[in-house]
């Protein structure tokens, strides 16, 4: 059984070498979200304060607000990238995160040596990376360019075979932060029929991203953050209305 718990769960971020001018306080505030505090001789920021959630076996949610509201940093918490400054954080399941699909992957290798490489740092063993070898040469269209060294790649090229490894795993928890575009229309249609498979094979979604049509075809939940605080979590349609709609104020951070 796979589940996500999270009870009053706190992250405050330490941020030092900043001037206390009240302009660049507030400017920095609007970037990371979050309410100022002082601890000692630096500045903290909360990036998240008393998050509550529950998230079982079948649960797509998804992640809406404002930059800087929080929600990669929950993603990071889920994943036990960031600890929780205050609270608990129980997961049940192996968690996959889908943050940087580049990551692990060398420029000096070939596409298909990246696959080994990449399909590694995923999890995956040697036999489940050699059966997604013609999977991914097919989805990704790059023919003899596997073959290569990915350093002629174009960037286009490059999130291609990325997202193309990323998304062959059978994940249990499926984090995921940011829809990938990886080509043209026709190209990206294509991507996401197979971001929607992935979907599929995963027990439990969380997934960041801005397009509310993308996100309706994945989840059945959201949770609305602002400010590292959680507003809303419920349905799906019910939620996106109401941040769309900003149908419950939240008050803009305090900076002193």
């Amino acid at each position: 059984m796979v589940a996500i718990t999270l009870h009053d769960v706190g992250v405050n971020i330490p941020i030092f070498d900043v001037s206390r001018a009240s302009l660049k306080k507030a400017l920095l505030g609007r970037a990371i979200g979050g309410r100022f505090a002082q601890s000692g001789s630096h500045l903290t920021v909360s990036a998240l304060k008393n998050i509550n959630i529950e998230a079982h076996d079948g649960d797509r949610i998804a992640l809406v607000g404002d930059n800087g509201s929080g929600k990669s940093t929950l993603l990071r918490v889920v994943s036990k990238v960031y600890p929780p400054t205050s609270g608990t954080v129980n997961v049940a399941g192996a968690v996959s995160p889908m943050f940087d699909a580049t990551l692990g992957m060398s420029m000096d290798a070939t596409g298909l040596e990246n696959i080994q490489i990449a399909g590694t740092i995923w999890g995956m063993t040697r036999t489940q990376i050699k059966n997604s070898v013609d999977d991914i040469a097919d989805f990704t269209e790059l023919g003899d360019y596997l073959k290569i060294p990915v350093r002629t790649y174009s960037n286009g090229m490059m999130l291609r075979l990325a997202f193309a490894i990323a998304t062959v795993r059978d994940p249990e928890i499926l984090l995921i932060d940011e829809i990938i575009g990886v080509g043209d229309s026709v190209f990206f249609q294509k991507a996401t029929s197979r971001m929607q498979k992935l979907v599929e094979r995963s027990r439990i979604l969380m997934v960041a991203a801005h397009q509310d049509d993308m996100l309706r075809r994945l989840c059945n939940k959201a949770i609305w953050l602002s400010h590292g605080s959680l507003v809303q979590f419920g349905d799906i349609d019910s939620v996106l209305v109401a941040y769309r709609g900003q149908g419950v104020p939240v008050p803009e951070p305090a900076v002193s």
